[in-house]
């Protein structure tokens, strides 16, 4: 029987659209715990068209433990509504049984207990298992990925990103845009994309200079498939010059650009596109304001804010699909394309559990061939965690992998106070697990990770906050950029996520002296990832090692340093 949600209808025009997702088949095997590769990747083959989607992968060759958050904050209209729901609403939403496996892969209660169950999700190796049985089924699958690709790992950091550009090839994908690559340097990324067997897209990025599209990516392509012809345009990161460093690809400009985007989907309709397809990387409440703005859009497959949804959610006549981050899931989506409609779509998240779906050998080997140089380096032990203590890295104000950077922070750099970037990727470790070298720089590795040491005013201090809490915080999806607040180490503070910016912060404190903080005096600072050129220190992997090594054993406690009001 099939539950009610597993149907949606929305009205469309003259005629009916009807979706269906595939996540309530799964969910209820995983709840008998009887899951098997065939009952993972099972799907009644739809309609005439089939897209897949990977996203944020962040450099994840191999399998890993992924925790989702547990806060995950809507603001404004978006407040209760997908996907800001988390743990026991999320699976009381989605009908997901406590303890199956599709709470452990969507959820975080108990996750460490689950994790032992259920073993790591992700690998390409298995990713591309995934890929090869649907294009079994529909040869002429579009595979399609959002992005967040060349980077976050210790191999990508040592080859820039050739690990994974080598491996996502053998992947075959017909198009990819765009976000951290570019912090790979301007010059490495052309390089790159000039060699690359599909085409890189991003209708947003433009030549600085002349404020004219650039010319290397293209805002669109047109695929013939299932007898209908698919128009894919891209959406790169709209904020890469405020939340990574602009000197690191100067003759870039980005921006949402929603009224080019208009220009472009009547572009490719006016040239024969019969159904029109976003790959996107705006982060999911951006990509649902986006839907409402612009007109003629059928899918937009989501990135950047690593939200894996079960279902789609539609907006108007769009289908906005979230398949996750760090290659724990694949989403199909399979499209009913008639006289130039869309008439339905079947949707599948598919989670990627490590033990269950058996690895691509072709694969596999390569993945170990882009390792090999490294292997003694990435499996060096640094120190472990105890019996209760899982290190996990995403909610909205912290998590205890940030907390333990700021701790480093705080002792190797000797300062009062620590900052932390709110980004989102970087694997899970277990209680009671080693952490090697590779842990490490897969939560810190980037091109710009010097650990700096400065001196700030209580009130520069109380202006970054407030500052980052307006790109989080703010009700308008346009001016949010989609990561999450700045971790901070040895400093207390009160947010009201609904005030106003400046004044949403108060009673901010130093936490060794229990002093308020004084807006005019002076405390030592140490962060990293700063976006200004030239910046010093030592890299933050580096920093975090020497602090494990001192340790021995990581120990974490609760972190209740955050007051928040307004949800």
């Amino acid at each position: 029987m099939i539950s009610r949600r597993d149907f949606l209808q929305v009205s469309m025009a003259a005629s009916a659209m009807v979706g269906a997702s595939g996540f309530g088949n799964w969910s209820r095997l995983a709840a008998q715990q009887s899951l098997t590769q065939d009952q993972l990747l099972q799907f009644d083959t739809y309609g005439n068209v089939s897209l897949i989607h990977v996203t944020d992968i962040h450099g994840q060759l191999n399998p890993i433990y992924f925790r989702e958050p547990s806060v995950n904050m809507g603001i404004g209209a978006a407040n209760g509504q997908m996907p800001h729901i988390t743990g026991a609403d999320f699976r009381k939403a989605y009908g997901i049984a406590d303890g199956s496996p599709s709470a452990y892969a969507l959820t975080y209660d108990d996750f460490s207990a689950l994790a032992q169950s259920y073993g790591r999700v992700g690998g390409l190796d298995r990713v591309s298992t995934v890929i090869n049985s649907i294009r079994a089924e529909r040869p002429d699958a579009l595979l399609l990925d959002g992005g967040d690709t060349w980077h976050g790992s210790y191999t990508c950091y040592k080859t820039e990103g050739q690990d994974m550009v080598n491996v996502m090839n053998a992947l075959k994908p017909d198009a990819m845009t765009f976000h951290w690559e570019f912090t790979l340097g301007s010059e490495r990324v052309n390089q790159i994309v000039e060699e690359l067997p599909f085409v890189a897209l991003g209708q947003n990025i433009f030549d600085a200079e002349w404020d004219e599209p650039a010319e290397l990516f293209k805002p669109y392509k047109f695929y013939e498939t299932g007898g209908v012809k698919v128009a894919v345009i891209g959406q790169a990161f709209p904020y890469m010059p405020i939340a990574n460093p602009g000197w690191m690809f100067p003759e870039y400009s980005f921006g949402i650009r929603d009224e080019n985007m208009q220009k472009m989907v009547d572009e490719v309709r006016a040239e024969g596109a019969e159904c029109v397809v976003v790959l996107s990387h705006n982060g999911f409440d951006v990509d649902k304001k986006m839907a409402g703005v612009v007109s003629g859009i059928d899918v937009i497959l989501s990135g950047h804010t690593h939200d894996a949804l079960p279902e789609p959610v539609l907006v108007g006549q769009t289908v906005i699909v979230a398949s996750g981050s760090n290659g724990k899931f694949v989403s199909r989506v399979d499209l009913d394309i008639r006289d130039g409609k869309m008439m339905g779509y079947k949707h599948k998240l598919i989670p990627i559990f490590a033990d269950v779906i058996a690895p691509d050998a072709t694969v596999t080997k390569l993945i170990e061939e882009q390792r090999a140089p490294y292997k003694a380096d990435l499996e060096e032990v640094i120190g472990h965690t105890d019996d209760d203590s899982l290190l996990y890295r995403r909610g909205n104000f912290n998590g205890t992998w940030d907390d333990l950077i700021c701790d480093a922070l705080m002792s190797e750099r000797e300062a009062d106070i620590a900052m932390s970037p709110g980004v989102r990727w970087g694997p899970s470790i277990l209680p009671g697990q080693a952490i090697t070298r590779e842990d490490i720089f897969n939560v810190t590795s980037m091109s710009y990770g010097e650990a700096y040491r400065t001196e700030m005013t209580g009130e520069f201090i109380h202006v970054i906050l407030e500052d980052v809490a307006d790109n989080l915080f703010n009700p308008d999806p346009y001016y949010q950029q989609g990561g999450d607040m700045v971790r901070v180490g040895g400093l207390g503070y009160r947010i009201d996520v609904t005030k106003p910016q400046g004044d949403r912060i108060t009673e901010m404190t130093l936490l060794k002296t229990g002093e308020k903080i004084d807006p005019s005096k002076t405390y030592t600072v140490a962060g990293w990832a700063s976006v200004n050129e030239d910046t010093e220190g030592p890299q933050i992997w580096d920093v975090v090692e020497n602090h494990i090594k001192k340790l021995g054993t990581i120990s974490t406690v609760p972190n209740t340093s955050v007051q928040v009001e307004g949800i």
